[in-house]
């Protein structure tokens, strides 16, 4: 994280109090990992549940840490040759920097959050938005309250927009890293069944999505899925600026029902040269209409799609020993998995097989969930099903005496893969999903 701020603005951001012998130090670089200190960094000693790195505060300063920003509550070296920041909270203190950071900057931010789509949408605009000038975006899985301010410190002077992924695992979230990116555009892709756990039920995530519209910059504007059940309410609830896509004839950017990516916008037709599944069909207008929204012509449009590389296990195909394997195993939820049976449903080299494991956190609604895998295995005329996962046993219940479908069940995957490698030695197209946490990219290591 490169910044250019004295120690004593930096107190004055945090609200901290300021233990320093020169408080007009110039800091450039902040550091929260202590394995990477180098002499004059600045370290944030961040304190959370099962993670305290104040621990590491002596070790930085034998490095020659020259600032250290913590929490209260450990005794300060008297001889220390640095500057001390001690606050209430290292994690605001963090978030505070990072809006400061965001708030001087000029480049334009889009904000994306969704239950599904996410990811896709954001890396989709992030190449939109890098034909046109340099853009800065959060890496991989870095859309949480943490994750957030460490990448809106990465911004730098060179970048002209800001593309950042919003995550939400409970209510507040959303307007606890929206209110620090500050968005001029705000995304929501959909409102489905995720962190279920947590949230309880469908109204209660859409209010949580639409916590991002609160955090809009000055003349900001949102852009929502017209098909979406909850969002298409925004129409009437939302008063400011909006840009809604998707297939719904009263949507702003319309999706044609055609094989080529394709829609209209203020009565022109544009197609681009790109086959989707209608899920990505969905993400690819998300991401148009963002972009213009940004302000973006529709020539970047077409350049930043036709460009466009999908993120690893996320709808991934590989092609391996005459197999056609569908990889989809960074996330998994009622809604992406129905996504994932549908586009498998449709591949036209048989045998389809299906490698399901556990949907992570719906909480008392998981048993009703994963049986509803089961129809969806049965509706997209699945052949072959390997099921995984303690969750997984009631997807089995309802397909072992199922017709048309051969079902195999263990609570891990290597209790079948043997059987796996039998069904996929002449072929086919298997699909692998299942949530983060079960690993199941491991399992074309092992077959």
């Amino acid at each position: 994280m490169k910044l250019n701020l004295s120690v004593r603005k930096i107190a004055e951001i945090t609200g901290a109090e300021l233990i320093s012998s020169a408080p007009d130090t110039v800091v450039t670089s902040f550091v929260t990992d202590s394995r990477v200190v180098a002499p004059g960094d600045a370290f944030i000693a961040l304190k959370g549940q099962k993670h305290d790195a104040r621990k590491f505060i002596p070790d930085v300063l034998s490095k020659g840490a020259a600032v250290i920003l913590a929490e209260k509550g450990f005794e300060v070296p008297q001889k220390a040759n640095a500057s001390f920041l001690l606050v209430e909270d290292s994690l605001k203190a963090l978030q505070a920097l990072a809006k400061y950071h965001r708030l001087n900057s000029t480049l334009k931010v889009a904000a994306i959050t969704g239950s599904n789509g996410k990811s896709t949408t954001k890396q989709m605009l992030r190449a939109i938005c890098e034909t046109a000038g340099e853009t800065a975006a959060n890496m991989g899985n870095f859309n949480n309250q943490f994750g957030v301010p460490f990448s809106l410190l990465e911004i730098q002077p060179k970048h002209k927009y800001g593309i950042f992924e919003l995550g939400a695992s409970h209510p507040g979230d959303i307007l606890e890293t929206a209110s620090l990116a500050v968005p001029d555009v705000a995304v929501i892709t959909n409102v489905g069944p995720s962190h279920l756990e947590f949230f309880h039920d469908l109204e209660t995530i859409y209010k949580t999505k639409t916590e991002i519209t609160q955090c809009l910059n000055f003349g900001g504007t949102l852009v929502y899925n017209a098909d979406d059940e909850y969002l298409s309410r925004l129409k009437t609830e939302f008063k400011g600026k909006s840009l809604s896509f998707g297939f719904h004839p009263g949507a702003d950017l319309q999706i044609l029902d055609t094989e080529k990516f394709s829609f209209t916008y203020k009565g022109e037709a544009y197609v681009l040269d790109l086959n989707l599944a209608r899920h990505d069909k969905l993400n690819a207008a998300a991401a148009a209409a963002a972009a213009i929204a940004l302000g973006l012509y529709m020539d970047n449009v077409k350049k930043g799609l036709l460009s466009f590389t999908p993120m690893p296990m996320r709808m991934e195909h590989l092609h391996k020993n005459g197999v056609e394997f569908i990889l989809d195993c960074y996330n998994a939820n009622p809604a992406s998995m129905k996504n994932a049976l549908e586009i498998l449903g449709h591949a036209s080299a048989e045998p389809r097989v299906a490698v399901l494991g556990d949907m992570k956190e719906l909480g008392e609604t998981s048993k009703e969930y994963h049986r509803l895998v089961a129809r969806e295995v049965l509706d997209n005329h699945i052949n072959y099903c390997f099921l995984a996962g303690p969750e997984m046993k009631y997807a089995y219940e309802k397909l072992q005496t199922a017709p048309g479908v051969k079902v195999f069940y263990a609570q891990a995957p290597q209790g079948w893969t043997g059987e796996l490698k039998k069904v996929l030695s002449k072929g086919g197209t298997c699909l692998v999903k299942a949530s983060r946490s079960m690993n199941f990219e491991n399992i074309l290591k092992e077959i």
